[in-house]
């Protein structure tokens, strides 16, 4: 009688393992090589040392922050999968990467990817189960091929992302709602102001603009967070600075930073029709024109203009206030502020949307002769894809 061999079954990555002998000499080998675990120990990310067959011949102390329950002795030779715990590791007998549903994971393209010889970066979205039930796992993982003692590893670097998805999820969730439902009090309000009795008209319409700054504040802070994912659309369209500039400062001249303050445009202001996203636009200007009526005292003005340049223009706002040269070194940076904590997103975003969907420029000079003037420079034609090249 003929003994037949079994052959291993796989969906996708191969199947075939190392003995443990084997895996343990491969350990020990890389244990040995001077300053390898210290390094990457020393690390942020999580890191596993993988060998041809995916099977863990290294980790980082780190890791056991994600492998509860687990020893550094227990890791040896399992595939990443089985060491976290993926609900898909035992799908398939020959276990992580050979079930169906490995197809799909980001981990384990990116580990084929790089003992195939390619650095390879993938999302890998992993359920597992826990003691207190299923648990999802959202991970970046970097996948990079070296060769140590002529055999083939992969260094897989994890960094356990699932707070900024769980983040990202909820403020996706939350922007929609309060836009809703601040977008339809701010529609109900509007005809309001033109059904109520006079005797009660000048409350709705304070009301009415209360909700209306809400309403914008919220999409603002909902498109920054956007831009800083890069997941903002610009949707160029033609619209004349000058009518830009009457706008926001229609808008700000009733803004409460505004009252005891003066506002104007400067006769002189270009009527350039040019080609830009004008909400981001106007975003950008409102920052500003908030910003310099915050930095007035009473009785001072804050004066808007705009210039036609070549092909471009340049869009300023000066006050007559002039920046600590402390706060000047600091003033495009994110979260820098002296307004208080939480604040300080105004200049960043400016920066931000200006230079990086806008395809313009953000600068400013100040000094105590001649105030503080923020110029936003801006091509007379946005081409369309919202990056600088």
């Amino acid at each position: 009688m003929t003994a037949t061999t079994k052959i291993p079954i796989t969906y996708f990555a191969p199947a075939e393992r190392e003995p443990v002998e084997i895996v343990y000499r491969q350990a020990a080998s890389f244990g040995a090589t001077p300053f390898a675990a210290e390094l990457l120990n020393s690390v942020l990310n999580c890191v596993f040392v993988l060998n041809a067959q995916r099977q863990i011949v290294f980790a980082s102390q780190n890791v056991l922050g994600l492998t509860p329950g687990k020893t550094m002795n227990d890791l040896l030779g399992l595939r990443p999968g089985e060491a976290l715990g993926c609900v898909y590791a035992d799908d398939c007998e020959s276990g992580c990467g050979t079930s169906e549903f490995c197809r799909q994971c980001g981990a384990a393209r990116a580990i084929l990817a790089s003992l195939a010889g390619q650095r390879d970066l993938q999302e890998c979205h992993l359920t597992r189960v826990m003691k207190c039930g299923e648990e999802s796992l959202d991970l970046m993982v970097l996948a990079t091929p070296f060769f140590h003692n002529g055999d083939h590893y992969c260094l897989l670097s994890v960094a356990n992302i699932s707070h900024e998805k769980r983040r990202q999820a909820l403020e996706r969730i939350f922007f929609h709602d309060v836009i809703n439902l601040a977008g339809g009090a701010d529609g109900l309000l509007r005809n309001l102001t033109t059904e109520a009795p006079s005797n009660i008209r000048g409350d709705v319409e304070l009301s009415h603009t209360a909700v209306h700054d809400l309403l914008e504040e919220v999409e603002a802070q909902r498109d920054l967070a956007a831009a800083e994912r890069d997941e903002l659309s610009v949707a160029p369209a033609s619209v004349r600075t000058d009518e830009v500039l009457r706008q926001v400062t229609g808008i700000y001249e009733k803004h409460p930073t505004a009252a005891g303050k003066h506002l104007r445009i400067t006769p002189e202001t270009a009527t350039t029709e040019i080609t830009t996203d004008p909400t981001l636009l106007k975003r950008v200007l409102g920052n500003l024109v908030k910003n310099a009526l915050e930095a007035c005292a009473t009785g001072q003005t804050v004066t808007a203009s705009c210039e036609r340049a070549d092909k471009q223009v340049r869009f300023s706002i000066h006050n007559p206030v002039a920046m600590p040269r402390a706060v000047q070194l600091q003033i495009f940076q994110r979260s820098f502020t002296t307004k208080g904590c939480g604040r300080g997103l105004g200049t960043y975003s400016v920066k931000l949307l200006t230079e990086r969907y806008l395809q313009g420029h953000a600068s400013f000079t100040s000094s105590p002769e001649q105030g503080t003037t923020f110029v936003v420079t801006l091509p007379v034609k946005l081409d369309g894809s919202g990056t600088t090249s």
